[in-house]
């Protein structure tokens, strides 16, 4: 076993295992700054910023050979008996020096810059740098351009750390930007005729270490100080991008990536990114409503519950199609009800949007043409009730037959998901409820039109492409008019108190066989179902 020494701790490598010395200093507990390393990116150790002493231990003696010179750590590898010091008087000199040099041209425009709060730049001037400018103060450009229809440059503030050339090398494969100049006239820029417009773009401005990159959805909006965030997963495809959902007020103002390696790595793409915006659309429904002879009246939510409930149990046979774009638990909580007041109700999987096919970029990430998060998911409650996955064809048939009388549709998809055709087949039945974001052609021939909550309004699970499913807590609460899926269901079911996700994930865990792994077992980087379905499988044999 390998022994790294770091500030005098001592960590254990793994065998084969490789580190750099900044990836042994966390390890360690220890933070060592930096501008340029990123550990989805090459390494080129250009911002100096990491620099440590470094030298060996005589694995028989003890005795400790330093080097004179400081080296970059996130170049430098934690082998066997490598010894770290990153706190010592000559590195912290050398630190102060760089971040001296840095400010000598960078604007103190903090204030009105986006960054301000997240910077390393400022971050590490507090923590690193001298105490007062030894420089005089001279006059600041401030130079901006666009780099593309998301990112803007404000030129002046860039310290050429390069990651977001590196990105457009290494990850999307693009390649739109470059370094112009040489020496202290160095820019970033894009190649003439070919701006910034890949479809993982955004990126960049995360890697930015500071405000030279903004994000123009997001710029002048909000201070970060302000903002709350919270741990969610994206639901713009089936990938289930870990993301972060950043919000004040209860507007959601920025997406961003959640470092998840089993899902997305450190990225997500810019579909995902700025595709919240409906979230808050003047469009949605927020109204529970009725139909009656001369059109639509308001309802409140008790009166409508009872009212559906009663006329629910009034018909012989009942059906539920379920949403993709639903939890796990909602699922499970509506197939569970409607198969309460009809032990042969007919569960279905809503139509799963399909837009393009799969799109892979260099480093492996990949864009799915399955524009929803929860397929797999619903699936495999659907499984579990019906017996196979059953698709909305089959209910249709039933209802062609005659042989289903009350339906509720669950939607939540931000574009148009079903045809007037087909809506008019569904809306055969006695009675349809349908629970939907937006107005639809099956929302407009409802008996019962019930508003839905967005993926930030609610808690619970989605299972992504490849069966990692992953459970969030809601971001922020609905508008005034909506309620969360997950309660209403839980209403309709009698079951006395407040719905909790966790406590419905682990009755579905001992009830269904594929989500057995998923019981206490749900971190910030999910849980693997295939895996706990194999590893059932070989115990039983």
């Amino acid at each position: 076993m390998a022994i790294v020494i770091v500030d005098g701790k001592e960590i254990e490598l793994a065998p084969g295992e490789r580190l750099n010395g900044i990836q042994a200093a966390e390890r360690a507990g220890i933070d060592i700054p930096r501008y340029c390393w990123h550990p989805g990116l090459s390494v080129v150790a250009s911002c100096r910023m990491r620099l440590v002493e470094t030298g060996t231990r005589n694995s028989e003696t003890g005795a400790i050979a330093m080097m004179p010179k400081l080296v970059p750590a996130c170049q430098t590898p934690a082998t066997d008996n490598t010894v770290f010091v990153t706190n010592s008087e000559k590195v912290e000199r050398s630190r102060a020096m760089v971040e001296e040099d840095l400010l000598i041209d960078h604007p103190i425009d903090c204030p009105i810059c986006d960054k301000a709060g997240e910077c390393y730049l400022q971050d590490y001037h507090f923590k690193y740098g001298q105490d007062k400018r030894r420089a005089d103060v001279r006059p600041f450009t401030s130079r901006r351009r666009e780099m593309g229809k998301t990112v803007t440059l404000f030129v002046d503030r860039c310290v050429m750390c390069t990651r977001c050339v590196r990105f457009t090398r290494e990850i999307s494969g693009s390649g739109e930007l470059f370094v112009i100049n040489r020496g202290s006239d160095e820019e970033i820029d894009v190649f003439p005729g070919h701006p910034l417009e890949n479809k993982m773009s955004g990126n960049v401005v995360d890697l930015c270490p500071v405000g030279a990159l903004g994000d123009r959805d997001f710029l002048y909006q909000q201070r970060v100080w302000f903002m709350k965030q919270h741990p969610g997963v994206c639901t713009g495809c089936s990938t289930g991008c870990s993301i972060d959902v950043e919000e004040n007020l209860d507007t959601v103002y920025r997406l961003k990536p959640r470092t998840n390696p089993h899902v997305n790595q450190w990225w997500m793409c810019d579909e995902g990114r700025y595709g919240f915006h409906h979230v808050h659309s003047d469009r949605r429904l927020t109204n529970v409503r009725r139909r009656e002879n001369e059109g639509f009246v308001n309802l409140e939510w008790s009166d409508a519950l009872a009212e559906i409930d009663q006329r629910f149990r009034s018909i012989s046979r009942l059906g539920a199609i379920l949403s993709p774009h639903l939890t796990v638990e909602e699922a499970y909580l509506l197939a569970k009800y409607v198969r309460q007041l009809d032990p042969q109700a007919v569960v279905v999987v809503g139509p799963v949007p399909v837009v393009g096919e799969d799109e892979t970029f260099k480093n492996g990430f990949t864009i799915r043409g399955e524009k929803c998060p929860n397929r797999r998911g619903v699936e495999e409650i659907v499984s579990h009730f019906m017996g196979r996955v059953a698709t909305l064809d089959d209910l249709l048939g039933g209802i062609d037959a005659g042989e289903v009388g009350g339906v509720w549709a669950s939607g939540g998809y931000k574009q148009d998901w079903i045809d007037d055709a087909t809506a008019e087949r569904v809306a055969a039945v006695e009675c349809l409820v349908v629970q939907d974001l937006f107005s639809s052609p099956l929302l407009e021939r409802a008996a019962y039109q019930l508003p839905a909550a967005a993926f930030a309004e609610r808690e619970g699970s989605y299972v992504n492409h490849a069966d990692r499913l992953q459970s969030v807590a809601w971001a922020i609460r609905p508008p005034a008019g909506v309620r969360v899926e997950a309660g209403l269901f839980w209403q309709l079911l009698g079951v006395p108190g407040l719905v909790k996700a966790r406590r419905v994930l682990d009755e579905i865990a001992k009830e269904i066989a594929f989500f057995s792994a998923a019981i206490d077992l749900v971190g910030p980087l999910g849980v693997d179902l295939k895996a706990g379905v194999l590893a059932e499988a070989a115990a039983t044999g």
